[in-house]
């Protein structure tokens, strides 16, 4: 047994610390589950998400796009984040933000992990995407080890519904 968990963390390891290129992430994602520690009441946490779509841009840097509806009216979001220069680490927001893009050894997942300040406060969201809108046990048991080493609890992961993207008024 001792046998086969080295191979396993060893390549989880790697896997988590490999250079990530731009183009590697580049493409729609489906969020397949999340994790936030904003004190969000579960009827306040997003019961509906659209895919996100990411775009490598000039320089390493990645653009996150996705919509949403609020008060039955679509909204899009845009976020623009700068490679820091260690391996998979994106900042936002003017440095406000910090995102952390892990690659799974479950092929086409990845975990977003972002922490920052909002209003004064620290938050820390983490995201578990893949290629598909389907939920890969494999990947839901890595992504569930993530978020407790991270110091979350296993309640607080949830999995949305899947939406389409809606069509922000004036497109």
């Amino acid at each position: 047994m001792k046998a086969l968990l080295l191979p396993i963390a060893l390549s989880l390891l790697a896997a988590l610390s490999c250079p990530l290129e731009p183009q590697q992430i580049a493409g729609t994602w489906y969020v397949k589950a999340m994790v936030t520690d904003e004190n969000l009441p579960k009827e306040m946490r997003p019961r509906k998400v659209s895919p996100v779509t990411v775009t490598a841009l000039g320089g390493g840097d990645l653009e996150l796009t996705f919509t949403f509806l609020q008060e039955a009216r679509c909204h899009e979001k845009r976020s623009r984040m700068q490679p820091t220069g260690e391996p998979g680490k994106y900042s936002s927001n003017g440095g406000k933000k910090q995102v952390h893009i892990l690659e799974l050894p479950v092929e086409g997942h990845y975990i977003l992990y972002c922490e920052g300040q909002r209003q004064g406060k620290s938050f820390h969201v983490g995201k578990l995407i893949g290629r598909n809108p389907d939920v890969n046990p494999e990947a839901l048991e890595a992504f569930k080890k993530f978020v407790q080493r991270k110091g979350f609890s296993l309640e607080d992961v949830f999995t949305p519904e899947q939406t389409e993207s809606c069509k922000p008024e004036g497109d």
